[in-house]
């Protein structure tokens, strides 16, 4: 009977056996006691039964109670094992949640982050996209202006026909009087149309300031005569008229009302 094997006893470790076999020897010692009369009233100290003597008085029951014992013993450390395996397993699942829920966190912030900065990209790409729409905007309308002012700017020819039609447009802007017939009928008797005419022989001459231009004014009068925003060149056809016709509209009402030197 106690050759025999208890099931499961083969996988116990040494530690787990020694407390076994501590806890089977003290059943057993506990069972001997109880079964023989009167050993425990009449027993002295320096008679005491050790747990190898009252192994050799066991019974088969006691034996079976052993047998029943082990095997109690090591379905608790067998439970003990696996409840700590669970609550490792827990621990370790645990982690892992909480790692893959950092992850997950950590995951959708930069997607958060890395939208942010492809909608500011985007925003920013827009703003200077409205800009450059914008400032090419203006300067088709700056071009579209300036064709239009192009446009309505009389281009004159550069003969005596178009210098004394644009002395008559510079004329009317300033309010000074004079028809095309009366400008033109003293151009041709002064200067005959020569815009670069000179008189060195009349009194103005011997004078040292001789008469020039087409309208044969004197520097002296084409200097207080002149009119802003013409050239201030004396023989220029257009500055020369405009200035006389200022000077004859001061002394004579208008150039038309002249027919003679002045």
């Amino acid at each position: 009977m106690f050759s025999s094997r208890t099931p499961g006893l083969d996988r116990l470790n040494r530690t787990h056996k020694a407390s076994i076999a501590g806890v089977a020897a003290a059943g057993v010692a506990a069972l001997t006691f109880s079964l023989v009369p009167g050993a425990a009233a009449h027993s002295q100290p320096s008679q005491a039964i050790t747990a190898s003597q009252a192994a050799f008085t066991a019974t088969p029951d006691t034996a079976a109670q052993a047998a029943a014992l082990h095997t109690s013993v090591f379905k608790q450390q067998v439970s003990a094992e696996n409840t700590a395996k669970v609550q490792a397993a827990a621990k370790v699942k645990a982690a892992a949640h909480e790692k893959a829920e950092k992850t997950e966190k950590a995951k959708k912030a930069a997607a958060a982050k890395a939208k942010a900065e492809k909608k500011a990209k985007a925003e920013k790409a827009a703003k200077a996209k409205a800009k450059a729409k914008a400032k090419a905007d203006a300067k088709k309308r700056a071009k579209a202006a300036a064709s239009r002012s192009a446009a309505r700017t009389p281009v004159y020819a550069n003969n005596l026909d178009g210098w004394i039609k644009e002395s008559l447009s510079i004329m009317k802007k300033h309010h000074i009087p004079g028809s095309y017939d009366g400008l033109h009928r003293n151009i041709m008797r002064e200067s005959s149309g020569n815009p670069n005419a000179i008189n060195n022989w009349d009194i103005n001459a011997q004078n040292g300031i001789p008469s020039k231009g087409l309208l044969q004014v004197i520097p002296p009068t084409f200097a207080a005569y002149h009119v802003n925003g013409t050239s201030t060149n004396i023989y220029n056809p257009v500055a020369n008229i405009v200035a006389a016709a200022n000077y004859a509209a001061d002394k004579y009402g208008s150039m038309d009302n002249v027919n003679s030197a002045y």
